[in-house]
């Protein structure tokens, strides 16, 4: 049986701005996160990815709502106590040359998360590194270098060799791929998937591609507006019925489609967060609107085993 070591559960993350108005970033979220499993998160740029990344990492304090972790609810934690939770969650963030210091030889930045919380001494540091530069398939020897000697795929590497350093039960990835052109892409996923496979680790990777995203993620989860829109079986995707989740999937571009096929774009722009339109957040935007839609938000409910849609009129098929 799965076991959920997660469940992010009615998540609200709201930043004040000027005149007394709030900006809603995350609003009433909820999935959950099973052992050994990838759940991907995916929309569009500033749909809220990023912020409800920061909540679960415990990097910025939810309005609202609660993140339980093996029973406990992490975003109350703090102190020593919430130090000690970054041992078992840990992140990839999507630069890794912002993430490093420069001055900082590829052995010490690996072996940095090791060294503060006293897991090895500092003589065992060069050969820590080496073991897990092997782990991420980089060679032994790159322990002498320094960020800028290497490419954006190696530096990802050593991203998530320091990642995995503390042994982590969650990795939290935050657009780890989308610097990287779409060979590196390919193979950091695949070493993703290599080290889930050997290690159990549980993947929360955000993107805002949804093709990526489904090649992976035994979970996805479709975010607009800070709102979850629907939240489907990595391999059922094809299967969705959310307006939104269908217009992501024609926009992705193929190079299976016949000649004549053209991608289809999202007509329109997303609303300001600091406006949001009445009703469903997607409203403005779908050809399948009606009247419910502009005075009532629709619930998050589930509509098929483990398939949940946030829509009055969800679609029959995604194509």
């Amino acid at each position: 049986m799965s076991e959920v070591i997660m469940r992010v559960e009615n998540l609200t993350k709201k930043f004040p701005v000027s005149d007394g108005k709030f900006l809603t970033a995350c609003d009433d979220i909820t999935f959950d996160v099973v052992k050994g499993e990838t759940v991907g998160i995916v929309g569009e740029s500033g749909c809220g990815k990023t912020t409800l990344l920061k909540a679960i990492m415990n990097m910025q304090k939810p309005t609202s709502g609660k993140i339980i972790f093996h029973g406990e609810d992490i975003t109350q934690l703090t102190g020593e106590a919430k130090r000690q939770n970054y041992r078992r969650i840990q992140m990839i963030f999507q630069d890794p040359t912002a993430a490093f210091n420069p001055k900082m030889k590829i052995r010490d930045i690996i072996c940095e998360p090791l060294l503060n919380f006293d897991l090895i001494a500092k003589s065992e540091v060069d050969a820590k590194a080496r073991e897990l530069l092997t782990q991420v398939d980089l060679p032994a020897d790159f322990v002498e270098r320094y960020p800028h000697n290497m490419s954006g795929g190696q530096r990802q590497r050593v991203a998530i060799a320091r990642a995995l350093a503390l042994e982590p039960e969650v990795i939290a990835c935050d657009e780890a791929t989308s610097a990287l052109d779409v060979s590196v892409q390919d193979t950091i996923i695949k070493l993703l998937v290599k080290l889930q496979r050997e290690k159990g680790i549980t993947y929360i990777f955000i993107c805002h591609d949804l093709a990526l995203v489904s090649m992976f993620s035994h979970k996805i989860a479709v975010m607009y507006l800070g709102n979850i829109m629907e939240k489907i079986d990595g391999d059922k995707l094809s299967g969705a019925r959310h307006p939104y989740t269908h217009a992501l999937l024609k926009a992705v571009f193929s190079t299976e489609r016949e000649k004549n096929q053209y991608i289809e774009i999202l007509p329109g722009e997303i609303p300001s967060p600091l406006d949001v339109p009445s009703g469903c957040p997607f409203r403005n935007r779908c050809t399948y609107c009606q009247e419910i839609c502009t005075t009532q938000k629709p619930p998050f409910e589930e509509i098929e085993n483990n398939h949940f849609v946030a829509c009055h009129y969800p679609l029959n098929k995604a194509h």
